[in-house]
């Protein structure tokens, strides 16, 4: 990615600039950025990988990627985006979407990674959800380091951080202990360790701890004997809050964004960096997705959508966009806002070109496609198509192009592949959403005249030259001698009669679209004028 050349960069608007100004501040400011001594910036994702890769892991990584790349316009530094695995985590219940979970309740408390694959294709649980995880990011082209959580403990790389952790236990008790439940507090550790005797990450008192020796000692459960084990190797885990911190020291992170439900969590492990005299990241705290009825989505629960059902009836590029807009906002993440969405996103796209250079910089298109937007043409909404596959009942692509062409000689699918894709993400929703709740109105004699009207005007006042806005004022018009309240009720009768629907596109560029000609047979059938 090209620097970008403007005069101000206080200028910018868009949050990606504003957290990539951020991490400059953290390391010296614009101008007296240094490169760290690592040598590069880093960002981090986190993920958990008890479960399967979902929107929020997805949205998490976009987010993330859009302010790494604002910092690369900004800067000339290295950067680096880390996806960091928690598999060597306790495996705390059996998921509901895995095979033999009856053989997974056997491994109840023991990392992932030591846990049998319940699908029989890796070497354990933890290493079938990492290759998924993956999997997941390739498939989106995004560039990332992927760290194990297991590898790092257990290959010496956090022993150092680790002996830190260790010998700054009384700060960091001096921390957590206050925000925790009175039972909890006298059993508390930041340490804990893998059992020799059961394989189990152990959740139990420290009895003792050895700075000198690098060690603590324990009771252990199984037979109430005293051990001593070192905390480096992989032989203890840290609690997640300590964890947290002790990995944001460890690799050096610079930033790290998470979800409101972490709040907590980030600002005790910002807190023990401090205490050990080490800067803690940037972080930007993201709202929570919420159902169609305002809840909390949870994965448990399956009261979102998936990755996957969102494209099926939109493009990967309408779900960055979804991601882009207001991460500090609560935000409806149901089926209804992906038309909504994917019609920003082609908004947002004619719009580009015709923008002056610092508000390109600023635009969800710019952090979409890092700079370099691909080529898309349409002045075709996706509300319109939909309504256009509607009215023509069809899951007919060649259909669907043969009123297209009409409308726009120049668009075809292999100039324009991505509005082929549009096509078939209409007709997705068209068969799944529309059409089993399509209910058409009976037109009574009192509607039947103001549907004579409108065709009167359709045959002897517009023409196929005409522009979607002329034919929008002309019916507006019709609207208007039958004195509907409101011109929003003379629409929605329009739609229920000739798309079994209550709302619709803009009658005039749908019309433009369709064809006059269309429009009045259309009309022809759905009103008998005979009776």
């Amino acid at each position: 990615m090209n620097k970008i050349n403007i005069e101000n960069y206080n200028d910018l608007k868009s949050w990606p600039f504003k957290e990539a100004q951020q991490i400059l501040k953290r390391n010296g400011g614009l101008a007296n950025f240094k490169i760290p001594e690592k040598g590069h910036i880093l960002l981090e994702t986190g993920y958990g990988p008890s479960g399967l890769p979902h929107i929020g892991t997805f949205g998490e990584v976009v987010r993330t990627t859009m302010v790494r790349n604002a910092l690369t316009a900004l800067i000339d530094c290295p950067t680096k985006m880390v996806t960091f695995s928690d598999d060597m985590d306790g495996l705390r219940k059996v998921p509901d979407n895995v095979p033999n979970k009856q053989m997974l309740s056997e491994y109840i408390g023991k990392p992932l990674t030591s846990i049998p694959d319940p699908f029989e294709k890796f070497e354990s649980f933890g290493h079938h959800n990492n290759a998924r995880l993956k999997s997941f990011l390739d498939t989106f082209k995004f560039d990332y380091n992927f760290v194990s959580s297991t590898e790092s403990y257990k290959s010496g790389f956090f022993d150092n951080t680790i002996i830190e952790i260790l010998e700054n236990y009384e700060k960091i008790l001096e921390i957590i202990l206050p925000t925790l439940r009175k039972e909890r507090k006298s059993t508390y550790s930041p340490f804990l360790p893998i059992s020799e005797k059961s394989g189990n990450v152990l959740q139990v008192q420290i009895d003792e701890y050895r700075p000198k020796s690098k060690s603590v000692i324990y009771t252990e459960p199984s037979n109430q004997k005293k051990v001593e084990v070192l905390v480096t190797g992989g032989n203890c885990k840290l609690q997640w809050k300590v964890d947290w911190a002790m990995r944001w020291m460890a690799l050096g992170v610079d930033y790290e964004m998470c979800g409101k439900d972490l709040t907590e969590s980030v600002d005790l492990a910002a807190k023990i960096c401090r205490a050990i005299g080490k800067k803690a990241p940037v972080n930007l705290i993201y709202e929570m997705f919420l159902d169609e009825k305002g809840e909390k989505i949870s994965k448990s629960v399956g009261n979102g959508i998936s990755v996957d059902e969102w494209l099926r009836y939109g493009s990967p590029e309408s779900l960055s966009l979804y991601m882009f807009q207001k991460p500090k906002s609560a935000k409806k993440l149901f089926f209804d806002v992906i038309p909504k969405t994917v019609d920003e996103y082609i908004a947002h796209y004619n719009s580009y070109d015709k923008l002056e250079p610092i508000k390109k910089i600023d635009s969800p298109i710019w952090h979409i496609h890092a700079g370099n937007p691909k080529f898309f043409k349409s002045d075709i909404t996706f509300n319109s198509l939909t309504n256009l596959v509607s009215i023509c009942n069809t899951d007919d692509k060649d259909i669907i192009w043969s009123f297209i062409n009409q409308y726009d000689p120049n668009l075809n699918a292999s100039s324009n592949p991505e509005f082929d894709k549009l096509i078939d993400y209409a007709i997705n929703y068209y068969n799944d959403f529309v059409l089993p709740n399509k209910k058409y109105l009976e037109v009574n004699s009192d509607n039947k005249i103001v549907f004579q009207d409108m065709l009167n005007v359709l045959k002897s006042q517009i023409t196929e030259s005409d522009t979607a806005e002329e034919i929008q004022t002309l019916l507006y018009e019709v609207g208007k001698k039958h004195q509907f309240d409101n011109l929003k009720d003379f629409f929605k009768l329009v739609y229920q009669v000739l798309l079994g629907q209550e709302q619709g596109p803009r009658l005039g560029s749908f019309i433009k679209l369709y064809g006059v000609q269309e429009t009045i047979k259309i009309i022809e059938e759905k009103v008998n004028f005979q009776e």
